[in-house]
């Protein structure tokens, strides 16, 4: 099975690249994704092994900070079934989860922080979903052209 690329935004308030940085073994569970699209990539398409672009939103600036890998598939999201946490969903059960995550490591800082603006200006990557109009999806597939060219400017 040969690799996919994707993009993760986060809300640096709620868990950033800092945050990654200081994980145990650089590594997280990628929760707490309520959209249905989203929640179907990473039940079912976002496979172990698969390279994730770190992407901070609402923030300014918006950026890309670097990659990670996929090192666990799909289960079940904790955070649906825990009254006191804010990603609660009530018609969740342990025998019909709604949600699901995938856990990622760091694999790789950027020397540079790919901005937004930049990816905006870059005519290589005028196609990417994240500078689609009414894009707000968290998850998000990338073609390898457009991880590849990414890289290279963060690494520039």
């Amino acid at each position: 099975m040969s690799t996919k690329y994707w993009l993760f935004k986060t809300d640096p308030a709620d868990f950033a690249w800092a945050d990654l940085k200081k994980s145990k073994d650089k590594t997280t569970f990628w929760s707490g994704v309520r959209n249905y699209q989203a929640r179907n990539y990473l039940r079912d398409e976002i496979k172990q092994g698969d390279i994730v672009l770190f992407y901070h939103s609402n923030e300014d600036p918006n950026a890309i900070y670097g990659f990670c890998e996929v090192v666990k598939e799909g289960y079940p999201d904790s955070t649906q079934f825990d009254p006191d946490d804010s990603h609660f969903f009530p018609s969740a059960t342990t025998e019909k989860p709604i949600w699901f995550m995938v856990d990622i490591k760091l694999k790789k800082e950027f020397r540079l922080p790919v901005l937004l603006s930049s990816i905006k200006g870059n005519p290589k990557l005028k196609n990417i979903r994240l500078l689609q109009k009414g894009n707000r999806l968290s998850v998000m597939p990338v073609t390898k052209e457009e991880f590849e060219e990414i890289a290279k400017m963060g690494d520039s």
